[in-house]
């Protein structure tokens, strides 16, 4: 069986490599970066999809399931498609602003000059380095749950599989194996979705099995908390916004964000109906939990092979659009440097990143930080598509969010230390205070300097 296993992950890795190899060819840096104007709407949501649906949907949503029920499912579920469907509906209103841009720092900067483009790419570096990190790490967790293979040999083998093919072709090679790794998550899921329901034991009177408890009110509270998280962080994805201007016109980035949105909502809300499922059964969920695999544990033994290569397909397609909007992104805001030193960013940006992966620490904490910071940013950005919101609306719009992210905690615990370590979720849980704080008065005080304002001109 290790040999198996071994052959199996090889022979996925190969065929992605193979497939984006195919699209190595570019025309030049800007090519490589945005794949202007060449994508169809069918094209853009299987990639919103495969880049979107990383390892994570493996353990959070269970987890949420098992946990918490299905009203914190379904928050999850709207929270990972929500930034498609609002990418879809200001994406064309950033294209027609910026018709030969390239990423969101640009559009930053284009309204609020340089000194908050600086910060949006800040944060959008720090969310997608973690983001990579997590992945990486979670390809060696399942890895060890699923076979005995070193899961070492698997963090090195994807991150180098993914480099090959995005360093030769940019962001084609990554919408060109999107579009068969979106086909493969999808089988691949309905098969050990099936399976793992057939197959699962049945509760016995004795196993504890039960659904979650979780208050009505409490529930809403988690699915809240994940909406707002997950759409202000994602919407800090330079990959997604790659796509915007990788659209062939308006009509297809609708209808791609649409595709997506849609298909996300399907795939977060089975995996999140597995967790629930496992809790139900009263299966032993370890420590830390993790529902989906104690699904499949003792289901029939061909069915660890496609759920490990679920595993891999679901790494590499968050992997490599990753890696091409790191090194966009850093194409981007330095200015200077070309086709070659582009691909060799590629390259270096992986060695941090897979030496912390290869730690198999939790970077859970790192990435609910994050997450926070895009969250008291995300209103004001946004709020660049209106021409009353000022640069100085902007930036203190920020400030508001930043404030209003430890203010909770701090009225809560009485000063402004328990504030910041609320705000830096000691437990490693998202909670709702932090960031509906920093939401709430972001966007407070940008509409009030929207409202006192008067109609701006873009900065050039």
């Amino acid at each position: 069986m290790p040999n198996l296993t071994l052959v199996a992950i090889t022979a996925a890795l190969i065929i992605f490599v193979l497939l984006g190899l195919r699209a190595r060819r570019t025309s030049g840096l800007d090519d490589y970066l945005t794949a202007r104007d060449t994508q169809t709407g069918k094209t853009l949501g299987l990639s919103f999809l495969a880049s979107g649906m990383g390892a994570w949907i493996l353990f959070a949503p269970p987890e949420i399931g098992a946990f918490v029920g299905p009203v914190a499912v379904a928050g999850y579920a709207i929270g990972s498609a929500l930034p498609f469907i609002i990418l879809g509906l200001v994406g064309p209103a950033v294209r027609r602003r910026l018709p030969a841009g390239r990423s969101l720092t640009e559009f930053t900067a284009n309204r609020f000059g340089t000194g908050f483009r600086h910060w949006i790419a800040a944060l959008s570096v720090l969310y997608m380095l973690c983001f990579l990190a997590a992945e990486l790490t979670a390809v060696g967790a399942i890895t060890g749950l699923l076979s005995n293979v070193d899961a070492r040999y698997a963090i090195i083998a994807v991150a180098v599989t993914t480099l090959v093919y995005t360093t030769a072709g940019g962001l084609r090679a990554s919408l060109v194996t999107d579009r068969w790794q979106a086909g493969l998550l999808i089988a691949l899921i309905a098969t050990v979705g099936v399976a793992a329901f057939v197959f699962a034991p049945t509760p016995s009177a004795d196993s504890g099995g039960a659904l979650p408890t979780t208050l009505l009110g409490d529930a809403l509270g988690v699915a809240l908390t994940l909406i707002i998280a997950v759409t202000a962080a994602n919407l800090f994805h330079q990959g997604y916004w790659q796509r915007v201007w990788a659209a062939s016109d308006n009509g297809a980035l609708r209808r791609g964000a649409l595709i997506g949105g849609v298909t996300t909502v399907i795939v977060v809300a089975i995996l999140g109906t597995a967790g629930v499922l496992a809790a139900a059964r009263g299966l032993p969920l370890g420590t830390p939990p993790t529902p989906f695999f104690a699904l499949i544990a003792d289901t029939p033994g061909w069915l660890t092979l496609p759920a490990l290569i679920l595993g891999i397909t679901l790494v590499a397609s968050s992997v490599d659009t990753l890696q091409n909007a790191l090194v966009s992104l850093g194409v981007t805001e330095s200015g200077r440097i070309g086709l070659r030193g582009a691909r060799w960013l590629s390259a270096l940006l992986m060695v941090p990143v897979v030496i912390l992966a290869l730690q198999q620490i939790s970077v859970l904490r790192l990435f609910l930080i994050a997450d926070l910071l895009c969250a008291t940013a995300v209103i004001p950005l946004l709020s660049g598509l209106s021409d009353r919101v000022a640069p100085r609306g902007a930036i203190l719009g920020a400030v508001a969010g930043l404030i209003g992210a430890v203010l909770p905690g701090s009225l809560a615990g009485g000063g402004l230390g328990a504030g910041l370590l609320a705000a830096s979720f000691p437990a490693g849980t998202p909670t709702l205070g932090p960031f509906l704080g920093a939401l709430t008065a972001s966007a407070v005080v940008t509409a009030a300097a929207a409202g006192y304002g008067t109609k701006v001109s873009q900065p050039g």
